[in-house]
């Protein structure tokens, strides 16, 4: 890295100097602004750097948000990892963060993953050619496990990385950590398909938008959830009608839309959950969701909400710990449920839906 920098006034003494200039591999020249603050005079500086990806490719140039997230690169390009600290408004009733928190924070750390590499920063993580095309990506499938809950003004470190999954889709990792002692504290993967926004239909991968991606993603098989039987590969049934439990006449609000004009995944989380019964939120916290998108869901659209309990059979695999140490059983304390999210007026089906509980601790459910 290069420095060049001018002085505009004689330093007589420098008490404070606060630089931020996040360091990547392969940088490129861009500017920096460095403060140094004396008790008399202002030093100001510009640093000159340089960035391309691991082709090589000049990705232009970084804003500020890029040079201020705390977010890189991993040494290898293939994988992103960022710390977030918890917000008051991000925490619920538990005094620790939602689930809804936490999958907002994946869908970020997607987002910045996407165009730390340079793909589109439209939010859509487009590549050229799917601009070219009018293709974006959509999400198929959502599975997360929560072994611990951060609390207000925790540090979460979380990595992320993608690769392909069948001809017409992607999928992407997470794992997540308690930034002050490392522990894994949650993980997730995801499944994604390529749609086009003009006949909202899904098309195949092709080989020249698979090169373009496919050198940001691990060349071997890295999954977030490697056990054999995992939960995150439990084939969702559809929910018997009637329901134990529903919530009926939800209906989007503008702020649950996002840049494709339609509801935004997270949104759904929050509907699943609007049916659980009070008294297992009053006892027991999420451990587990997984969420199948069927369909898209307008800004115009009424939804209902339903929700049974999971019937007790052998059919699944039984809920492990998944070789993390801060993971809980699903023992004789927890219960599962599944869920259906459908059109109120027609109930085509917009999302299958099913979640893990697990007993609360006891200094939750004191308070």
């Amino acid at each position: 890295m290069m420095l060049r920098g001018s002085c505009n006034a004689k330093i007589q003494s420098l008490t404070q100097c606060n630089i931020w200039v996040p360091t990547k591999r392969h940088e490129k020249p861009r500017n920096v602004s460095i403060m140094c603050r004396s008790k008399m005079h202002e030093l100001s500086m510009s640093v000159a750097t340089t960035e391309t990806n691991n082709n090589g490719v000049y990705t232009g140039t970084r804003s500020l948000a890029d040079r201020l997230r705390l977010g890189s690169m991993s040494e290898d390009g293939l994988s992103y990892k960022e710390n977030f600290i918890v917000r008051c408004y991000e925490v619920g009733i538990n005094k620790t963060a939602t689930v809804e928190t936490l999958a907002n924070l994946l869908q970020e750390i997607g987002c910045n993953h996407v165009q730390a590499v340079g793909f589109s920063t439209d939010g859509f993580a487009t590549t050229l050619t799917m601009r070219m095309l009018n293709l974006i990506w959509v999400t198929a499938r959502m599975h997360i496990e929560i072994y611990r809950y951060p609390a207000w003004s925790d540090v979460v470190e979380i990595e992320t990385w993608c690769q392909p999954d069948g001809k017409i889709g992607m999928r992407r990792d997470f794992i997540l950590k308690d930034y002050a002692n490392g522990q894994v504290i949650g993980r997730a993967t995801s499944k994604w398909v390529m749609m086009n926004m003009d006949t909202r239909k899904l098309e195949r991968v092709t080989p020249q938008i698979a090169d373009e991606y496919l050198v940001y993603c691990p060349t071997q098989l890295r999954l977030a959830f490697p056990e054999e039987n995992n939960k995150s590969l439990i084939k969702i049934p559809k929910l018997a009608d009637p329901s134990h439990y529903s919530k009926p006449g939800l209906v989007p609000r503008r702020a649950d839309l996002d840049m494709n004009q339609h509801v935004n995944n997270v949104t759904y989380i929050g509907w699943v959950l609007e049916s659980m019964p009070q008294e297992i939120i009053d006892t027991h916290e999420l451990q587990s969701i997984t969420l199948d998108y069927r369909r898209e869901c307008q800004h115009d659209d009424v939804v209902d909400s339903l929700a049974s309990k999971e019937p007790t059979n052998d059919t699944h695999p039984k809920a492990k710990t998944n070789g993390v140490p801060s993971a809980t059983r699903n023992d004789d304390n927890g219960v599962n449920f599944l869920h259906l999210l459908r059109l109120s007026s027609d109930g085509s089906e917009i999302n299958r839906g099913r979640t893990e509980w697990r007993r609360k601790p006891s200094k939750v459910r004191d308070n």
